[in-house]
């Protein structure tokens, strides 16, 4: 569907006029119980909405090129991309939907073109029996005033214990050779609730292993052992660490393994030797594909919770025509798939990594001055 620019602004007009608004204290009455009937679509960037949320809620976002291309003419697929959610909407289950972005007192303070409005319009195209609301304050106001209705905000930690503590017996000379002492610091990081990343030291470390919850371990090297094969699933991805490996090849067999394992309600400790290049790169592709943001996006949000990830020259290449792919595959698609997201080019600068902004939390056990890729 197609819309010229000026109906698209008028249809905006009329969509703030007639969209009522709640307060803070309303939607928290429409999210109680077990199985509230209120679907809450939360239109903040990827960043805001992995650093805190309200549980339940759904993430609003589009790349700017199916932005383009609607011209405000998005599908209800786009803005509640989960087929299950939207399901339940088409239904009839959901009796309200309530829309939020960062902080805005007033609907009609909202820019036209804005996430939040494109969701509106595209929600008033597809009438799904919902009443439609705006939350006054976004969710700003709903977190400072309900905290407790929200994740927490800080970033996602990994264990701090000593390399001394409770060392498996024999894990230390089974897999000597894999052990660097400066990754190996403290424990996995969590790059999703159900997604992790280290070293091939941490992966020896079952007592660390156990306190995370971890029930399934992605081995990114041809040589680190499977340890514990009799109490966790293993996938091995047998690729070294250099420009002639081929790691693309096992992106979408990664990404299906951790999906089945989340969705099983497992988690899942991806690890290569000392978790800087092969495992961030499975981690990366993961992110890309499965929550539709560009690579600068994703490699900033996985350093900010391991400082030191570098995945090779070649390795960025291969996400970079990765990502490719998944633009391509949303936008050719637009009015039928689920979109990506980014907001602007991807560069990365050899032989490092791409450059991002400074990581507002850096973890206190990953303060590395690393500018080199070692075998990893």
């Amino acid at each position: 569907m197609y819309l010229e620019p000026s109906l698209f602004s008028r249809l905006t007009n009329m969509v703030v006029m007639e969209v009522p608004s709640v307060d803070c204290a309303t939607l928290r009455l429409l999210l109680d119980g077990h199985d509230p009937d209120c679907l809450v679509l939360d239109c903040r960037s990827f960043f805001s909405f992995n650093s805190s949320h309200i549980p339940g809620s759904s993430n609003v976002r589009f790349s700017t090129i199916v932005r383009r291309r609607a011209r405000g003419g998005l599908g209800l697929e786009h803005i509640v991309p989960n087929e299950e959610t939207r399901g339940r909407l088409m239904s009839g289950e959901y009796q309200s939907v309530v829309l939020l972005d960062e902080r805005s007192a007033e609907l009609g303070h909202v820019k036209k073109d804005a996430t939040l409005m494109l969701a509106l319009a595209a929600l008033r195209r597809s009438p799904c029996g919902a009443t439609v609301f705006f939350l006054k304050g976004g969710f700003d106001g709903f977190s400072s005033e309900f905290p407790d209705m929200c994740t927490k905000p800080a970033a996602p930690q990994g264990l701090s214990l000593p390399l001394s503590a409770t060392l498996q017996p024999g894990a230390e000379a089974d897999c000597g050779s894999c052990s660097t002492p400066l990754y190996d610091q403290g424990g996995p990081v969590e790059i999703l609730p159900f997604l992790y990343l280290g070293s091939a030291y941490h992966a020896s470390r079952k007592d660390m292993l156990d306190m995370l919850g971890i029930t399934a371990l992605i081995n990114v090297s041809a040589n680190c052992p499977n340890h514990f094969e009799d109490h966790f699933q293993y996938k091995s991805i047998p690729v070294e660490d250099n420009h002639k490996a081929d790691i693309s090849s096992w992106f979408n067999e990664a990404i299906e393994f951790i999906d089945s394992v989340r969705n099983n309600g497992g988690r899942v400790f991806v690890h290569c030797q000392a978790g800087i290049s092969r495992s961030a790169t499975i981690c990366l592709a993961y992110l890309m594909r499965t929550n539709r943001v560009k690579l600068d996006e994703a490699f900033e949000f996985v350093k900010q919770r391991r400082s030191i990830i570098s995945p090779n020259f070649s390795f960025m290449g291969q996400l970079l025509q990765f990502e490719s792919q998944v633009l391509a595959s949303s936008t050719c698609s637009s009015e039928a798939a689920s979109p990506a997201i980014g907001k602007s080019a991807t560069v990365f600068n050899f032989p490092v990594s791409i450059p991002v902004r400074p990581a507002s939390s850096p973890l206190s056990f990953l303060h590395s001055p690393i500018t080199t890729s070692p075998s990893c």
